[in-house]
């Protein structure tokens, strides 16, 4: 099978498409032939041994995967050979073939297309889980999604609108707010522009934001903890940026807010039970037709380095897919 190989730590250039052997399912596995693999911002991040974890070397890249099941582990129940499934891997998704463990891997719905079913799971699961099991957030809140026209950031526009909250997009540009607009946010902030907590406030009468969802970092985390109402919670999502910021702790104390963080990969692995409930729920939204990914654009194979640049110069709407 062909694979993009990652061989040494460094920019999209340096990665290449190989043959390498097919992979084999253990007991509590499946082996999916890949059809689709949505590039996260995090990928860019590994490849570059930036992120938190650093996949030993040589590895292939990507994570949220949907395709075919071609063979099964002898403990899997719930999962046949030829079954459409979409699931999540810590790596090895730019591929044609990739092992899935089957606690993280979901029956397709017939309706939902590949480049969808791979769009799905890293950017609905982690807002969701920081949403309802982190920040718990209740009707009639306001939250205050950062980098909001990016994979996960959209996705908390569409759940925290469809959960009952107002919702305030902030991003870069005029052309991605209006997008954002498109997926239910009530009001928005180009914070290139205007000052991310002044306009915050504004737009909640001067009471702060509930609930700040942050997967972006750097220079944006900290006026927007300014701009928090009392006993609200901040979102630690990820960063985007590039930088980790730090945070003075002076301002959860005066205002008695919270700063959580959220790390899905981990949530699923730790608690299953609680990831498939979640995605039940989504699954259910997605079929009444509440909430859909937004695909920016599809890359064959042997152009993922290109996806991954376009990730990192923060082109992106929404998600790129790579289809094998």
């Amino acid at each position: 099978m062909k694979a993009i190989i990652c061989k040494e730590f460094g920019p999209p250039s340096s990665l290449s498409l190989e043959e390498v052997p097919s992979p084999k399912p253990g007991e509590k596995q499946v082996l999916v032939t890949v059809k689709a693999c949505s590039v996260n911002f995090p990928d860019t991040l590994i490849i570059q041994g930036k992120y938190q974890f650093k996949p030993e070397l040589p590895f292939t890249p990507g994570s949220d995967i949907a395709g075919v099941v071609k063979e099964i582990g002898a403990s899997v129940k719930h999962l046949k050979v030829g079954d459409e499934v979409f699931g999540f891997v810590m790596n090895g998704g730019f591929a044609e073939e990739v092992v899935v463990d089957a606690k993280a891997c979901f029956p397709k719905p017939p309706q939902m297309e590949f480049p969808i079913a791979a769009s799905f799971m890293m950017a609905y699961g982690t807002s969701y889980h920081a949403l309802k099991d982190r920040a718990r957030i209740k009707e009639g809140e306001t939250l205050l999604v950062l980098g909001a026209s990016g994979g996960v950031g959209l996705a908390a526009v569409e759940l925290g609108k469809l959960m009952g909250a107002k919702v305030i997009a902030a991003a870069s540009s005029d052309e991605k707010l209006e997008l954002c607009k498109e997926y239910g946010a009530d009001e928005t902030i180009n914070y290139t522009k205007e000052d991310l907590k002044k306009r915050a406030k504004e737009l909640t009468d001067g009471k702060g934001v509930d609930v700040v969802y942050d997967p972006v970092g750097g220079a944006y985390s900290e006026p927007a903890l300014r701009a928090m109402a009392w006993e609200g919670r901040f979102l630690v999502v990820g960063f985007a940026a590039g930088d980790i910021p730090k945070l003075p702790l002076n301002l959860p104390l005066l205002k008695g807010c919270a700063v959580m963080g959220v790390f899905w990969g981990s949530f699923a692995m730790k608690t299953p039970n609680k990831n498939i409930q979640n995605a039940m729920e989504l699954m259910q939204w997605y079929g009444e037709g509440k909430i859909k990914p937004h695909i920016h654009g599809l890359y064959p194979l042997d152009q993922t380095a290109k996806a991954l640049e376009e990730m990192m110069a923060r082109k992106v709407k929404g998600k790129i897919v790579i289809e094998c």
